[in-house]
Order: structure tokens, then C-alpha cells, then sequence
């Protein structure tokens, strides 16, 4: 456990080489591309030219060989200089790690590869309109056809999808094939995982407009029977939760340093800003109406940040257990000092806060975002009062 609380050397080195390339970019050229429509392809590509976007793909398919704790540091580090790549979240954390566990050595040597140097990416898709958080009433259906499997549904809010080269669509297998996607609670269905390219016939997908600033943006997705041969399903078709959990425990993880970079991004500018602002004799930050909100923010960013090293080591342990009740905390932990961290960074730069000079206020909705998804803070402390406290399920 001591390398939860005290980082290695290798670890600190990480940090400071993964903030330097951060910053040979910079928060100008992130919020370049994310208000004018582009995207950081530069940025992700030179990650994966250096390993960093591969960190946690073992050696023998082209990555580092290490695990989820070490890609958490990689995107706290990039968020912490203004250039946080959400791409990393879903590629090779929720994607990669699900093909790592539970792919054929055909699928490991198709995909993993490409996934560690930033050459393939690919798309998570699990999120439905009409499902929201509860995985128990997804429709997308995936029925056999002789050799082959056969996709209807829809899904939402899936990022990334105009730059991937596949997404891993989170369907539903009937056990007599002959279920209908509005077959409800009542039929017996299985989660199961398949890779769809996204030229596949049948498969649309179209953007939703949102208020987010950031290059990535969501989509929705239409699968009209589309076929995919057996080889697109990961894992066995019997497997039930055990691939996807292996994709949402590194998603809360990777969700949760995201938000913690976020937030040291937002702290830094506004410390930077109190310690030279001077309205009358002295600096802002040295009167502790603003020095101590400012205090709060960077004690609960840094309790957040241990919950997320825990979570990590959890799952890199194999203890998934363990990593999914941490997962969870640290998400839920990180958004929240992330929401108050931003509002806080915005408030101390006063009108400067909101303005495009800064770069903060673009930050406000992203916080925001972060305890909505992937999974809301609502359901979180649902997960907490239940399996935690042992609480009566109250859903």
C-alpha cells in the first residue's frame, strides 16, 4: 500500500515528461481546436509516438506494460497544464483494458497495438436514450445469424466517434435468438461487448450539439442490422457482467483523474492570479476570504487524488471488487472538488474569470459534466449506501 500514498521515482519522472509535453502545446492550443471545431490530433499523436497513451497495454502488444494507475497520471498531468484528452479515458483504458482481459490473441494483435500508439482509436458505446444509468434496460439486441451476429439499437452520448476506427458497443444477447429489442426487464438477456468499425453497414452516427467545450464531441449512434462476423464479440457471449465491469471500473478511475487535473489546472490559474492581483495595498490571495476557499479547493483536489492512486492500485491488483467500491468514490470525490475548484478559480479572477483571455470559465460546464457522467453522483451514492453501508436497495 506504501505506493499508494508515496509515488515512485518512476512515477514522479512520468509526470514531469508527461507535463512537459503538455505544455509544448498548452491550454491555447486546446481551446483553439475545441472553439473552432478541431481537434488535438498533434497532442494525441506525439503521446503515442512517446508510450503515454499505451502505458497500461502489456509490452508484447506495443505498449508499457504497466497498468491503469500509471495512465491516470498521464491524463492528470495533461488536464493539470490545460490539455486534457478525454480520448484516453475510452481507448485505451475502457477498450484497451477490455480487450486486454478478455479479447482473443487475434483481437489483442488486431487492436491493441494500434490503441497504445495512437494509430487506432476506438469508441465506447453503452449510454441509451431510454436507459440512462440502468444497464438492465438496454435495448441494443444482438441476435445470431448463422456464423454471424446481427446489431439493432441506438446509443447516445458516445464520444469520439467521427475520429475512431470502431466503437465497443455494449449489446444485449437473447438466449433463444429470438427476443425483440423492446423485450424488457422480463426477457432473459446477457450483456455482451462487440467491436463495430465504423464503416459497417447499417451503422449511422450523427452529433449532438452541446455546450461542452472541448475538442471531443458526443454522438449518437444507429445500428440497423448491423452484421458483424464472430469474431467482432469480445469475450464469451455467456460471460455476463464481468467484461463490461472490466471496461467501467478503469472509465470511473480515468474519469476521476481527469477531473482532478481539471481542477489543478483551475487552482493553479487562480493562485497565479491572487498572488499578483493588487486592488488596493496588497495582493487578493493574501486576505483569506480568498486565500482559504482557494486552501479548501487544493486539500480536497489532493484527498481526491489519493482515492483515485487507490483505485488504481486496486484494479491493477486485480481486485475488482475493491477497485469498483474506490472507482466510485473517487469519482464522485474528484467531480465534486472539480465543480468547486472551478467555481472557485472563476470566482477569485472576478470578471477576468469569464473571460476567453483566462481560459477558466470555459471549464464551468466541463466541471459540471464530470458528476453527470459516465455515471451521476446520484447513482454513486446509491452504490456507496447499498454496498458499502449495506443499506436496503432502493431502486
Amino acid at each position: 500500500m506504501d505506493t499508494v500514498f508515496v509515488e515512485s521515482e518512476e512515477h514522479r519522472a512520468l509526470r514531469r515528461a508527461v507535463g512537459d509535453l503538455g505544455r509544448r502545446f498548452g491550454p491555447d492550443y486546446y481551446l483553439t481546436a475545441a472553439r473552432t471545431g478541431g481537434r488535438t490530433e498533434e497532442l494525441w499523436r506525439e503521446a503515442g509516438k512517446l508510450g503515454y497513451l499505451g502505458v497500461n497495454i502489456p509490452r508484447e502488444y506495443g505498449g508499457g506494460g504497466s497498468g491503469i494507475t500509471e495512465l491516470t497520471i498521464v491524463l492528470e498531468e495533461l488536464g493539470s497544464v490545460g490539455c486534457p484528452l478525454l480520448m484516453l479515458v475510452v481507448s485505451p483504458a475502457i477498450c484497451g483494458s477490455v480487450i486486454t482481459r478478455f479479447g482473443t490473441e487475434a483481437q489483442r494483435r488486431r487492436w491493441l497495438p494500434g490503441l497504445a500508439d495512437g494509430t487506432r482509436l476506438m469508441a465506447f458505446g453503452i449510454t441509451e436514450p431510454d436507459a440512462g444509468s440502468n444497464a438492465h434496460r438496454l435495448t441494443t439486441v444482438a441476435r445470431r445469424d448463422g456464423d454471424d451476429w446481427v446489431l439493432t439499437g441506438r446509443k447516445v452520448f458516445v464520444s469520439g466517434v467521427d475520429a475512431a476506427d470502431a466503437v465497443l458497443i455494449v449489446g444485449r444477447v437473447a438466449d433463444t435468438g429470438g427476443e425483440s429489442p423492446q423485450a424488457g426487464r422480463g426477457a432473459r438477456l446477457r450483456p455482451a461487448l462487440f467491436v463495430v468499425p465504423r464503416d459497417a453497414p447499417g451503422f449511422e452516427y450523427r452529433p449532438i450539439p452541446m455546450e461542452l467545450t472541448a475538442p471531443e464531441r458526443q454522438f449518437q449512434l444507429f445500428l440497423d442490422e448491423v452484421r458483424l462476423p464472430a469474431d467482432a464479440l469480445v469475450g464469451d457471449a455467456g460471460a455476463g457482467l464481468g467484461p463490461l465491469f472490466a471496461g467501467l471500473n478503469p472509465e470511473r478511475i480515468m474519469a476521476a483523474a481527469f477531473s482532478v487535473g481539471m481542477g489543478r489546472y483551475a487552482l493553479r490559474r487562480a493562485v497565479e492570479y491572487a498572488r499578483t492581483r493588487q486592488v488596493w495595498d496588497t495582493p487578493i490571495g493574501a486576505h483569506q476570504a480568498v486565500a482559504h476557499p482557494l486552501a479548501q479547493c487544493g486539500i480536497e483536489l489532493e484527498l481526491a487524488r489519493l482515492m483515485t492512486r487507490k483505485a488504481a492500485y486496486l484494479y491493477d491488483a486485480g481486485d475488482d471488487a475493491g477497485a469498483g467500491e474506490a472507482a466510485n468514490m473517487a469519482k464522485y470525490a474528484a467531480a465534486e472538488a472539480a465543480v468547486r475548484t472551478v467555481d472557485q478559480a472563476v470566482h477569485t479572477l472576478g470578471g477576468n474569470g469569464l473571460s476567453a483571455e483566462y481560459g477558466v470559465g470555459a471549464l464551468l460546464v466541463g466541471s459540471r459534466a464530470a458528476r453527470v457522467a459516465p455515471v451521476s453522483r446520484e447513482m454513486i451514492l446509491n452504490y456507496v449506501a447499498q454496498h458499502t453501508l449495506g443499506l436496503p436497495k432502493s431502486y
